[in-house]
């Protein structure tokens, strides 16, 4: 595959809207991936921390 131009490329030989919006959407749900990943991560050590704090907390 080769373009003679930025143009050329970026209109993909006429299916630039769709590879550009296919790309962009897996784009998209990679970025909302890795934040749901870190949205969980987050919550998951606040609960352990959580049980940390409650068990140091327990008498015996």
């Amino acid at each position: 595959m080769n373009w003679p131009n930025w143009e050329a490329f970026w209109a993909m030989g006429g299916y630039g809207l769709y590879v550009w919006g296919s790309v962009g959407a897996v784009l998209l749900f990679i970025v909302a991936e890795l934040v749901g990943l870190a949205l969980s991560r987050r919550a998951l050590l606040d609960d352990i921390r959580h049980d940390i704090r409650s068990e140091s907390h327990r008498t015996p």
